[in-house]
């Protein structure tokens, strides 16, 4: 499950909490339902952003729940989850993202998708969810290709952009694709006019996730020569953290300006946990309110010139007698010793360690698990714990944040 909205327990409170996953167990049994087992693997947390705001808009009725059976991801035990048109919209726009994704990855010969066997299963695999998608999408009355002519564009761009073009440019694909998902949840809930602040929030939203996620990548894709759009068109971080701190501020703008029946899930996540996002990427807690440059993350900002300690200084408190500098070894003038990793699993090891992850329900609610595969540290997704539960309360039982003692958002 991936996504950049993952809120920790603590924040959410039991109310909330009960709430999100009631959205995140929808979406995934909304993509069983109608596409069968295999499409529940594009469940993903942002994707559930669009019927968290469905329900949020929507007049209460009866219908917007049902009790699901026993599942492995919740230790075998039976939850209300969310159910209807929003988890369906949901469903299909995470179905189409996802085939544009895994198109996205065959284009780039990706890991195993270099191989002409696994590269043409994808492919198929791409193109059945996609199809899918579209037919979910018609069914609750939106139009996919709207996703779909952004995701052609955004490969377009990426091969035409490079130093200096604006890195709005590269995003634009992504903006416009969420800015229709987000208007269409006010159809959906019958309030037209709901729409057009949404779709801003939207757009905002989209540009955020494609430059929180050039963030993320930027390192990895600089060791493996993969795009990466902060280093092909030249934007420094605290470019690109200006932008993303704009946007965020977008957002919780174009929040005020929508009328919701029961909006505290849907603000929490997109006013509150979305700025943790952001300072979660950045390396930094509160990013707008910093002068922080690209090499120099971190909540004290940037290294003092001349200090002691400044990699770049002449001076040095051991004045280059320090027998481990450098990554020596003391005893022979090599490399320092750094123990192996794990290895990956193999295929069928893996599967067998995804069934006891999910049996033990360590994906939704231990702090950290092993991955099955690759075996690296992972978060559940119930577990990323960053906050000091001091002011976790106030937001749940208040209509806006105007008493919350926590919030910078100034709504």
């Amino acid at each position: 499950m991936f996504g950049i909205v993952r809120p920790c327990s603590h924040r959410l409170g039991e109310g909330l909490k009960t709430q999100w996953m009631a959205h995140l167990c929808g979406l995934c049994l909304a993509l069983r339902g109608d596409h069968g087992q295999f499409a529940r693997v594009v469940t993903n947390y942002d994707g559930l952003l669009i019927s968290v705001l469905t329900e949020a808009q929507a007049e209460r009725t009866t219908g917007w729940r049902r009790t699901a059976g026993p599942c492995p991801l919740r230790g075998m035990r039976t939850a209300s989850v969310a159910q209807g048109e929003g988890a369906r919209l949901a469903a299909a726009v995470s179905l189409v993202l996802a085939s544009a994704k895994v198109r996205d990855h065959v284009a780039d010969k990706d890991g195993l998708l270099a191989r002409r066997p696994v590269a043409l299963a994808a492919r198929r695999v791409a193109a059945s969810w996609g199809r899918a998608g579209a037919r979910t999408g018609s069914d609750v009355g939106f139009d996919t290709a709207v996703l779909v002519d952004a995701v052609d564009r955004q490969l377009g761009i990426e091969a035409l952009a490079g130093p200096g073009t604006p890195l709005r440019a590269v995003t634009e694909p992504t903006e416009t694709a969420t800015a229709a998902a987000f208007a269409h949840t006010a159809v959906l809930a019958g309030r037209p006019g709901n729409a057009e602040p949404l779709a801003e929030a939207g757009r905002l939203f989209g540009r955020l996730a494609h430059l929180l996620d050039a963030v993320e990548d930027r390192e990895t894709d600089a060791a493996s020569g993969a795009w990466n759009p902060l280093t092909a068109t030249g934007t420094p971080l605290v470019e690109a953290c200006r932008l993303a701190d704009d946007a965020l501020h977008g957002i919780r703008l174009a929040l005020r300006e929508v009328e919701f029946t029961d909006g505290k899930l849907a603000h929490l996540l997109l006013a509150h946990e979305l700025g943790r996002s952001v300072d979660r990427a950045f390396g930094t807690s509160g990013c707008g309110h910093q002068d922080h440059a690209d090499g120099a993350r971190g909540a004290f900002g940037p290294p003092q010139h001349g200090g002691p300690y400044n990699p770049q200084s002449p001076q040095s408190p051991y004045d280059g007698q320090n027998p481990y500098a450098g990554g020596g070894n003391p005893f022979g003038g090599g490399p320092s010793f750094q123990p192996p990793g794990p290895g990956r699993r193999g295929f069928w090891a893996g599967c067998a360690a995804a069934i006891g992850v999910c049996c033990t329900c360590k994906v939704c609610c231990a702090d950290e698990f092993e991955g099955p595969w690759s075996r690296k540290k992972r978060e559940g997704c119930l577990g990323n714990c960053d906050c000091d539960c001091s002011c976790c309360e106030a937001c749940e039982i208040c209509e806006c944040c105007e008493c919350c003692s926590c919030c910078d958002c100034g709504l």
